[in-house]
């Protein structure tokens, strides 16, 4: 048998494992979720109560991941779907909507009757038709105890002129999953990757989906050539050329029972119409130049202008059998399809302070090199760390590093005088993950995401913006303080629960049976907190977050 041969049988021998490893799932996963079923079903019924559209102004939405931020095609908002929240020993999965109106910097809460089941790390594409739609398909939900999972494969559209939810059905789509990809392509919904998970096994995908906007009808698409492996929480985005990028992601695989290694993803691949047809497509293997990204997951991305790619944030980890650690960003790179390059992304820093600059080298010259006596004066990366004790006594540690002032994220000429453009490091988005950005008219938005400190986990709330055109500072437009940050310590007896539901108001009995009410009301998932690598891995995976001892996936 030829070279040919054998790829051909190995490739096939691959489907046929992929092909069981997905029937095993399926089984194994069907009873979970009919359990789930019910729950949310629950849910429903709590929002069926809701009969008419109320909007209702209010303070900046609450702490959260792995929601949506989507651009408002006509309008000058913002509009927040779903997420999550995690309090130490809590679980909130959200399903409401949210609207930032970006001139008058206010928020508003949107009611919606029969809106979707309660989720996070789903997907979220605005297309203009019709006064403008926001699809969603997807993402997952959490049992009370934190150790089942729902993955659903409904897709539903937000009517954004009427404000309407609709749950459009129709057969031949992708399987139930989370951390998948999804992009507006011509009259097309293009879906890439994600991965479902029940108690025991896992699998991630690597197939595509495409879903016409005209027709409302999935298809599924078979791309010749050699194509990303399995993978989720990827970059996906559309080219000026009519192509769709896939960088990066995550995955695991199991090395020896109950032990799983995660890889993080950081090669790039071209899918697009192959001799110009939309049914046939081709993969084709990319080899960027430039500054690219260091290997990380839980990174958000972006369209930003010239329809370059913004990469924001991440989490790189050092994955041990038994712990995890991750290390946070907050710098910011752009991808330029048209010249299939990297560019690193650094503020200028204000005008005022480029004067400032400016004049004190002029002085500087004149009365001697006094940059001769601090060394070579090139411009490093400045690292500002903070801490913070919170009101149980937990010290949290916020790392900052703040990229050198130099040339912006945009392409610009080699031999620019950069230094001269520098300005003072301006403080901005603190380092996270799982953050969720937005560009309207150039400018960048980061909204909420999250960051670990040693057990601990810190949800953000915060919303910074950054004019793109400019590239000077950072601006903040609402403030987090880590302090005011809820964190419940995982109880260790029953005395110390009954501590807990007594803080919380009420006899015993009562508030036990209110508890229990609370959590249906506001999606919460009861789950106690085991921060290891078995732990903290679905979030890199794009999926809710740690849990008890499971597989370890990382968005």
């Amino acid at each position: 048998m030829g070279k040919k041969g054998k790829k051909e049988k190995k490739g096939r021998g691959a489907e046929k494992t992929a092909a069981k490893m997905e029937k095993k799932v399926s089984k194994r996963s069907r009873k979970e979720e009919e359990d789930l079923e019910a729950l949310i079903a629950h849910f429903q019924t709590l929002d069926a109560k809701r009969t008419q559209i109320v909007e209702t102004p209010c303070p900046p939405p609450s702490p959260r991941l792995n929601a949506s931020l989507s651009v408002h095609p006509e309008k000058d908002e913002l509009i927040l779907f779903g997420g999550e929240y995690f309090n130490g020993q809590k679980t909130f999965l959200y399903n409401e909507l949210y609207v930032y109106n970006i001139r008058k910097d206010a928020w508003t809460k949107v009611d919606i009757p029969s809106p979707p089941p309660r989720r996070c790390a789903h997907q979220a594409v605005v297309v203009p038709q019709g006064g403008g739609q926001l699809w969603v398909f997807g993402g997952e939900f959490a049992s009370p105890n934190g150790e089942q999972f729902y993955h659903y494969k409904d897709l539903w559209v937000l009517h954004l002129a009427t404000k309407t939810w609709e749950q459009v059905k129709s057969t031949g789509g992708p399987s139930g999953r989370s951390g998948h990809r999804m992009v507006a392509w011509k009259r097309q919904l293009i879906l890439f990757g994600g991965f479902h998970e029940s108690t025991r096994d896992y699998i991630y995908y690597n197939d595509v989906y495409a879903f016409n906007l005209d027709t409302f009808t999935w298809s599924k698409l078979s791309p010749s050539g050699t194509g990303p492996t399995p993978r989720s929480g990827c970059q996906m985005s559309v080219t000026p050329q009519g192509g769709i990028i896939i960088y990066g992601g995550y995955s695991k695989q199991r090395v020896k029972k109950d032990v799983d290694k995660g890889t993080r993803h950081s090669d790039m691949f071209l899918l697009k119409p192959e001799d110009g047809r939309e049914d046939k497509w081709v993969w084709t293997r990319m080899n960027p130049s430039g500054v690219r990204p260091t290997p990380r997951s839980g990174f958000s991305v972006a369209m930003a202008p010239n329809h370059q790619t913004l990469f924001f944030g991440g989490v790189c980890d050092e994955e041990e059998e038994e712990s995890l650690a991750g290390e946070f960003f907050n710098d910011l790179y752009f991808y330029d399809a048209t010249r299939n390059r990297w560019f690193e992304g650094q503020l200028k820093g204000p005008k005022s302070e480029k004067k400032k600059r400016r004049r004190g080298r002029r002085e500087e010259s004149e009365g001697g090199s006094k940059l001769a006596c601090g060394g070579t004066g090139t411009q490093v990366p400045v690292e500002v760390v903070k801490e913070v004790v919170a009101e149980d006594g937990t010290v949290v540690t916020i790392k900052q590093v703040l990229a050198a002032p130099g040339s912006a994220g945009q392409p610009q000429s080699e031999d620019e005088d950069s230094l001269e453009e520098a300005g003072s490091p301006t403080p901005g988005p603190c380092p996270r993950s799982n953050a969720m950005l937005a560009v309207k008219h150039g400018v960048l938005y980061v909204y909420g995401g999250m960051f670990e400190a040693g057990d601990r986990q810190v949800t953000l709330s915060d919303l910074h913006c950054l004019d793109l055109h400019r590239m000077e500072a950072w601006k903040a437009l609402v403030e987090m303080d880590p302090e005011t940050q809820e964190w419940l310590e995982e109880t260790d007896s029953e005395e110390d629960s009954e501590e807990v539901e007594g803080a919380e108001g009420g006899d015993e009995d009562e508030d036990e049976d209110s508890g229990e009410e609370r959590g249906a009301e506001d999606g919460g998932c009861d789950k106690p907190r085991a921060h290891t690598a078995c732990t903290a891995g679905r979030l890199r995976a794009g999926g809710v977050m740690p849990r008890p001892p499971l597989a370890s996936q990382r968005d």
